[in-house]
């Protein structure tokens, strides 16, 4: 619904170097992906290519193409599951990465890249509306008293 807001066009294509690809208003998502978790998941990150980045990335031969991919992927790992996912997980007594990802309707796959990038972004642990977010050694959320 998101895209078709932005007055994006999205299709499932056979794609062979690739999940997704964006082009102008067109969306492409590779037709034999599996899972309707993983589409939603590809085409989060097309969106965030949509968003943030500029011009055409997919070599990604240098240190700005590179940067542009972490972008477009840090906002769709923002989209679909963000810290505020993470703390809901928690509220909702997920044990375990299989049933937090389950939770946010989100790929096992998806969610294991969404937490190295937050440990990367915000280290070993974030605060967050009275939580602690622990990322290392693994996944862990703290309510503060």
């Amino acid at each position: 619904m998101e895209a078709e807001a932005e007055g994006l066009i999205v299709k499932e294509k056979p794609l062979k170097v690739s999940d997704g690809r964006i082009k102008g208003k067109r969306i492409a998502i590779r037709q034999d992906i599996p899972t309707y978790r993983q589409k939603s998941c590809v085409l989060a990150e097309e969106l965030g290519h949509h968003h943030t980045t500029v011009g055409r990335i997919i070599e990604q031969d240098s240190v700005m193409d590179r940067k542009q991919e972490r972008l477009a992927r840090l906002w769709a790992y923002n989209k679909r599951i963000g810290l505020s996912g993470i703390i809901q997980g928690y509220r909702k007594h997920c044990r375990n990465l299989h049933e937090l990802a389950e939770c946010l309707e989100v790929s096992e796959d998806f969610l294991k890249e969404a937490l190295e990038c937050y440990r990367e972004k915000y280290g070993c642990y974030t605060e967050l509306d009275g939580y602690l977010i622990i990322f290392e050694p693994y996944l862990a959320v703290i309510e503060k008293i």
